[in-house]
């Protein structure tokens, strides 16, 4: 089964193709260009490299939330478009949970985390057993006083990898435990490789929904719609 996955929810965007769990072709960017700019030529990279067409493509997953609010709704547009042709099923993917997959090959707790502004981070907890990836919890948005707070109460017994776009916002919570690292430049970051193997635990289980079906998951509102409601509930 051939999978192109694309990541966009934060500052990299990156493009992949996975065919029977084996990446044929990748491209990452995390430059100062929207994603707007970035996706689509690096998804046709990462196509031409591997030798394919949109119309050899089986499944195109993509990392639907929590993150950017933009990057999101541009990773989802992408995708819609590049499969309503062909009427491609899709996959809604976690970002959060794409980021473990990288990690398979360990055995600790990641500590994904994204930057959800204001000392808050978007975050769920995994354990990484010989090859499993388990989840320890829902994807969440909370305080990092909170997450530092709940890891030294429950897992100050096991390695702890702390990754994301928001793992340098939310190490030095931790900097003193000895049992806790941050992931170094080449895993740290959001990945279309992540996105691609989350994907195909996700397709095993059945959840794949059309192209028109395919919807951002936002674990808050977007700025513009809290300060709005905001707005309203002081006009009571």
């Amino acid at each position: 089964m051939k999978i192109l996955s694309v990541e966009c929810s934060a500052s990299p965007a990156s493009a992949c193709v996975i065919d029977d769990s084996k990446v044929l072709s990748s491209a990452f960017v995390n430059v100062k260009m929207t994603h707007s700019q970035t996706l689509l030529p690096m998804v046709k990279q990462s196509l031409d490299s591997a030798k394919l067409t949109v119309n050899d493509i089986d499944m195109i997953a993509v990392s639907a939330g929590p993150g950017s609010f933009t990057g999101i709704r541009i990773g989802i547009a992408a995708v819609k478009g590049l499969a309503m042709k062909n009427n491609i099923p899709c996959v809604a993917v976690s970002t959060l949970s794409a980021m473990a997959e990288i990690y398979e090959s360990q055995n600790a707790i990641i500590c994904a985390v994204m930057d959800a502004r204001c000392n808050q981070v978007y975050n769920a907890l995994f354990k990484v057993n010989n090859g499993s990836v388990t989840r320890l919890c829902e994807d969440r948005a909370l305080m990092c006083e909170d997450l530092a707070n709940e890891l030294k109460t429950n897992f100050s017994d096991k390695n702890i990898i702390i990754t994301g776009d928001g793992a340098d916002l939310f190490y030095p919570y931790l900097s003193e435990c000895k049992n806790v690292t941050i992931a170094d430049e080449f895993t740290k970051y959001q990945n279309a490789i992540g996105v691609g193997f989350a994907a195909i635990k996700e397709i095993e289980n059945g959840n794949t929904v059309s192209p028109a079906a395919l919807l951002p998951v936002y674990l808050r509102l977007p700025q513009a719609e809290r300060e709005l409601k905001k707005k309203l509930e002081n006009q009571k």
